[in-house]
């Protein structure tokens, strides 16, 4: 069921070949899983506009979640330029999100919409498609939680998944303030993880590591967000 009133949705001329597309995309996650390629999909928001443009708003805002620093303090640059060097992009087709999208990430297109990945993991598709081959990377506080869940059969029925191959943590606040800590923080559980693909939600940190995390692990690296 869409609850999403935005007017958009209700146009076919918005995204005319979204069901075509989507077959695609799930075509080419399957491949790539097969192949065991290595790449990343970096999933844009209007949030990771705020905070590429520096804009104080939301959770781009110091203090409230991505950072607690100024972007004065940060290597602010090395998030703009890392948001360019991902294989993969995913946005929502508000028209708005697309334009921010364009204004901020100018080298790259658009592949596919965000709403795949909202859609599939709501739908169980990507759990019952790479059984066995999955893992997660998220906020500690998160997985803490779904590793618990897992201890019942009434979760593990309702995902269709007896479990992850692997739960990686990340920091659920302030993960922008030093990015190069988060990044050896995380690579070294990659190096020891064994999942062929990951469901990723990791804010707007993911600008500036993103694109690194294939160094660690040869995977296919899916940005979810708040899926």
């Amino acid at each position: 069921t869409n609850l999403d009133s935005h007017t958009c949705f209700n146009s076919d001329v918005t995204y005319p070949n979204f069901q075509e597309d989507l077959d695609k995309f799930k075509n080419h996650l399957i491949d790539l899983v097969d192949n065991k390629e290595s790449k990343t999909f970096y999933k844009f928001g209007d949030g990771d506009y705020h905070f590429l443009t520096k804009s104080e708003v939301g959770s781009a805002k110091p203090g409230n979640r991505a950072l607690s620093k100024s972007y004065d303090i940060i290597n602010h640059k090395d998030f703009i330029d890392g948001a360019q060097l991902n294989d993969y992009y995913t946005c929502e087709i508000y028209p708005e999100n697309r334009q921010m999208f364009n204004q901020v990430i100018s080298e790259k297109e658009i592949d596919y919409p965000a709403e795949y990945g909202y859609g599939l993991v709501g739908n169980k598709w990507f759990f019952e498609t790479f059984k066995g081959k999955i893992g997660l990377i998220g906020a500690s506080e998160k997985l803490n939680l779904i590793e618990e869940l897992m201890k019942y059969d009434e979760y593990k029925e309702y995902l269709g998944l007896n479990n992850f191959n692997d739960y990686i943590h990340f920091p659920q606040k302030y993960a922008c303030d030093d990015i190069d800590l988060v990044e050896e923080f995380v690579g070294n559980q990659l190096k020891e993880s064994q999942s062929d693909i990951f469901l990723l939600g990791i804010g707007h940190a993911k600008s500036g590591i993103l694109h690194k995390l294939k160094k660690y692990k040869d995977a296919v690296y899916m940005d979810v967000g708040a899926g």
